[in-house]
Order: C-alpha cells, then structure tokens, then sequence
C-alpha cells in the first residue's frame, strides 16, 4: 500500500510520455484502448486507497528519506480518505471522458490523450500530496494540461481567447500561491503540511505575515475554485473547451482548488488562526458566489455556458459548507462533491451530443430539435432536477447535510440561499431541457445572447445520425453515480470518515512524521442519513426548479399580448420602459462585468486579493 500512491502519479505521466513519442505511428483505437486502461488502472488503485484509509492514513516517503528528529528533505504522500476519494473522482471522471472521446477528434493523433493523462496526474498529486511545495508543483501541471485542453481547437479563435483567459488569471493566481508559500517557508523553514503545522503551533501567533500568507495562497487556490471575484476565466473557458474537458473542468478541477482551501487550513494553518477568523471570511464569499453564479446561470442561452455558472454557483454553495467548518457540513460537502461531480460531469456530456448531433448549443437554434433524441433529452431533465436537489440523489442529501448545520449553527439566510440557488440552477437546466426536447414556448429570437462565437462546430468527423453507446453510456453512468451517492449509505459513510480525517491535524501529522505512518483519528463520526428535513428541503428546491423552469418557458408567449396592448397606450408604454430599465439595469452591469477583457479579470484578482488579505486581517 505505500507504494502505491506515487504510482496513481507515476503510470499517467510514463503513458502520457509514452504515447507523445509513439502516438503518431499507433492506430487510434490503440491510443484510445492504452488510454482508457491507464485511466481504469488509476481508477483501481484509488479505490484501494479508499478501502484502505477507513481508520489510518497511508504516509509514503518517496526514496526512503523519512524524517529524522522531526526535519526532512524528502518529497511525501500523505493519503486520507479525503484524498483517496477525491483521487477515485478523478479516475472515474477521467475514464468517462475518455470513453466519451471514442468518436471525439479523429484526426488528433494522440495528442488530446497525452494531455488528458498529464491533467490526471496533476490533479492525483495534488490530491495526495502532504507537501505544500509539491501541491504547487501538481497545481501547475495540472493547470498547463488544462489550458493546452481549452484551446485544442486551435484553428478557432474562440477556443484560443478562452485558454488565454484561463491562462493568465489562472496563472497569476499560481504566483500568489508561490510568494504565499515563501512566505511561510521563510517564517517557519518548512514546506510539509505536518512539518508547517508543528512550526506553527510551536510559534503560537498568527502575525501580518501569516495573514498575507493565508491571503495570497487561498487567492490561488479560489481561482482555481471560480470563486468570486476570481472567477471570470471560468465561463470563458467552459464555452470554448471540449465537452469531456469540460466533465473534468467543472466536475473536480474546481473542486480541488477548494480542497486545497481545506487542505491548507486544518492540516497547517488551525493550528494560529481560529475557526472565528477563518470561517466568516469563507462563509461571506461564498454566499456572493452562489447569489452571483445561480443569476448569471438563469440569464445564459449557450448550454454550456450556462452550466458552467451553475458550476459557479454550486462552488459557493460548497464553500459556504466548508466556512462553517464543522464535521456534519465538511461530510456534507464531502458527498456533494461526488454527486454534482457526476450530474454536472453528465450534463456536459449531453450537451457534447446536442452539439454533435444537431450542431449547436444555443437554445435558440435548437428550439425543437432535440424531439429526436428521447434519451438524451430525458437524462438532460432527471440532471436538472439532480442539480436541483431531488431526493434521493446525493446532491439532496450532501445539500441537506449542510443545510441541517445552517438551521442550526448558521445564519438562516444562507438556508434559504442554499434552496434558491439549487431551485435557480436547477430551474435553468429544466428551461433549457423544455425548449430543446420539447419545443416548448416560444422560439427565442436567433441573436439572442450571443456571448461565444456561434459557429462552434462539431468534435467528430460529420454530424452523427445518432449518439453511440460510448457518448450517452458515460452520461448515463453518471448519473447512477449521483443516485448511488444518495442511496447507497457506505458512500455517505465514506464521506463522514473524509471529513473526520481532514480536520483531524493531530493525526495528519503523527502519520506524516512517525515511524508508523498508520496513526488513527479520533474524531466521532457525523450522522449522514436522510432526514424528513433533507428530504424536505430537497423535494422543495427542485419543486420550485420545475415551477420556475415551466414559468419562464411560457411567461413570453403568455405576456405578449398585454405588452402589444400597453405599448399602444403612450403612458403605459413609458412607464412599462422605465420600469423595464430598473429591473434590468443591475444584470446589464453584472453581465458586463464578464466582458472577457483579460486586464478587468485580473484587476479583479487582484482586487479580491486585498479584500481577503483585510477580511482575514480584520476578522483577527
């Protein structure tokens, strides 16, 4: 077992190797079949490494370089539960994009999948690693894997503008984690989690430096999240990228930048700043994120752009579960990672068929059109409620696990932001849904909110009479995924266990620099069972998503009679303008802040920088 975790790095960067020297001579079934096989093999020993974190962590020294009176040199792994199953999402994730790529990009040689093994070893290391110079490092490869991905297209200019977007604000975040990281190996001479965590309480005072540590490193690591005001690329980049990238994108590469937020705090940094400083910070921002990301994902009519604020908004959600920093609400967390990794990942993939079935994913150009296509059209609504909290799937239940600590512990009004957003999200996926498969109201105008170029053309060689079992399969698997995160109760058990584990300091560390790397926690386990509250709420988001959906669909058709009638009476009609010009005038602004200029995305970084360098400074 401790050799293992450096393999789940190790195998997909020699393959990836591998198939960039003799990609081009190998036939692309091949290319496919190595792929797939490396991915499934990760995906294996990750699953390992769950079965065998249930009471102790697994430590690994690579080389052999053990510490020795507490100091080291070497480069170690330090696997948990929350690692290994955030490993295990990865691979499972991995695996469904590639089988999806089957009939993806034919011409590409091995290219895309040298990209794609390269992204999952970044994002395996650092989900394993308990070095923060080493989380740096993983960080990177995963992020220049990821802009290589969004611009595979490179013939296009969209795909080229969003990489770039992605980029550069992605890679100032990466310069805020490494002066962070100087920083506090300058302060303490450390880089380990366990080592920075033992000089830090040794130290016993959380002065400016550690405050602008905290800031510039949880700056970097909410980029990568989408958080706001750090989350401009994140759009752009969605619209542009292929649909499998995309599964990964949304489904847990923003995920782990918040584990890296969690990461950092419990294993490093609780042992000066108290959960008073830290979690009124995270609970703040990721209120504006959810309220921001669940607004512009009901004003979008490219799919994929509106599931990416979706995105946007569940991130909000989950960092509002992870500022209340209790064990309930982390467990919680823990399994809505899982079962929105599988919806959403479900979801692209869908809207990776409707481009390569009908050409497009503008609802207005799809209008009807997606009447051929049953299945699809009714995994794209079970995802919509899915996304919508419906019970029994695992985002009802994660949901209603941090929602359970609002009622009890929170400020109230983040339950009800909680069910709003989920029943908003929810509700723009089922509106989508309706106009496509069902052709319900009417047509939207052809130039209506044309944010991305409209031209995006197919990823398979012609349009496809109809989708393979190797692009609806993935989705479908998904979807069952999400299911059995709500039903199968050795999955919730599984995330009470990761949450026991991250907050578990003490541990972490006695396992990172003893001799016998299988130090147990302590930590009670929550309760993660379905609650009549849970389901409660639950059946009430994604009610009102299917109210709201149904509301929006038909309010056109519906008014357009009385503003034909009102525009014949001259006061109406000014008044009726007026009124129109306050209730729009916000989203015109919020919509222009997303203006895709590279230098405003990064003036708000950089902005968002100072406010959280203040935030925690004030909150001391």
């Amino acid at each position: 077992m401790p050799t293992l975790p450096p393999l789940l790095v190790a195998v997909p960067l020699l393959a990836a190797a591998g198939l960039a020297a003799a990609g081009r001579w190998l036939p692309r079934r091949a290319v496919d079949a190595v792929s797939i096989a490396v991915a499934a093999g990760v995906l294996a020993g990750a699953s390992l490494l769950v079965a065998g974190t249930g009471v102790a962590r697994v430590a690994t020294w690579i080389g052999g370089y053990r510490p020795a009176g507490g100091a080291s040199v070497g480069v170690v792994f330090v696997v948990d539960r929350a690692g290994a199953g955030l490993t295990v999402l990865v691979a499972a994730l991995t695996v469904a994009a590639l089988v999806y790529t089957w009939r993806y990009f034919e011409e590409v040689e091995a290219w895309f999948h040298v990209l794609l093994l390269a992204f999952l070893a970044g994002m395996t290391g650092f989900a394993l690693t308990g070095d923060l110079f080493n989380a740096f490092v993983f960080f990177e490869l995963m992020s220049a894997a990821a802009y290589a991905l969004t611009g595979f297209k490179i013939e296009e200019p969209g795909p080229l503008q969003g990489a770039l977007n992605f980029a550069v604000v992605n890679t100032v975040g990466a310069f805020c984690v490494l002066f962070g990281i100087g920083l506090l190996y300058g302060r303490t001479g450390e880089l380990g989690f366990a080592q920075l965590h033992t000089a830090l309480a040794a130290d016993g005072r959380a002065d400016l430096l550690i405050v602008a540590a905290t800031a510039l490193i949880c700056t970097g690591f909410l980029t990568k999240a989408a958080a706001v005001p750090f989350h401009f690329w994140l759009a752009d980049a969605h619209a542009v990228a292929p649909a499998p990238v995309c599964v990964l994108f949304s489904g847990v590469m923003v995920e782990l930048g918040l584990y890296g937020v969690a990461r950092l705090y419990f294993s490093t940094l609780s042992a000066v700043l108290p959960p008073a400083r830290i979690g009124p910070v995270l609970l703040a921002l990721g209120a504006m994120t959810a309220l921001l990301g669940a607004v512009m994902c009901v004003c979008q009519h490219h799919i994929k752009r509106l599931l990416a604020f979706s995105t946007v908004a569940h991130m909000g959600m989950l960092l509002m579960g992870v500022g209340l920093l209790g064990l309930p609400a982390l467990a919680g967390v823990a399994l809505y990672v899982l079962a929105h990794a599988a919806v959403k990942g479900a979801l692209f993939l869908l809207a990776g068929v409707l481009l390569n079935r009908l050409g497009s994913v503008q609802e207005a150009d799809l209008h009807g059109r997606g009447r051929r296509l049953p299945l699809t059209g009714a995994a794209f609504g079970l995802g919509g409620l899915a996304l919508a909290g419906l019970p029994p799937f695992g985002t009802a239940l994660g949901k209603g696990l941090v929602e359970h600590e609002l009622t009890t512990g929170g400020p109230h009004v983040l339950l009800v932001l909680f069910v709003a957003v989920s029943a908003l999200t929810g509700a723009a996926v089922l509106r989508a849904g309706l106009r496509v498969f069902l052709g319900a109201g009417p047509a939207l105008p052809r130039d209506r909110d044309r944010e991305v170029d409209e031209e995006e053309d197919p990823e398979t060689r012609g349009a496809l009479r109809r989708a393979p079992l190797t692009m609806i399969g993935p989705a479908l698997a998904l979807l069952l995924l999400a299911l059995a995160a709500g039903t199968v109760p050795a999955v919730a058990r599984a995330a009470a266990v990761a949450a026991a584990q991250l907050v578990d300091a003490r541990g972490y560390t006695a396992a990172a620099l003893s001799a016998a790397p299988g130090a147990t926690t302590g930590t009670a386990l929550p309760a993660t069972g379905w609650t009549a509250e849970s389901v409660a709420l639950g059946g009430l988001s994604a009610a009102l998503a299917a109210a709201l959906a149904v509301v929006t669909v038909y309010r056109a058709g519906a008014l357009r009679p009385v503003v034909r009638w009102l525009r014949r009476v001259p006061a109406a009609a000014g008044a009726g303008r007026r009124c129109h010009a306050v209730a729009t005038a916000p989203l015109q602004r919020l919509r222009a802040l997303h203006s895709g200029h590279l230098g405003d995305y990064v003036t708000w970084l950089l902005a968002g920088l100072a406010a959280l360098a203040l935030a925690f400074g004030a909150t001391g």
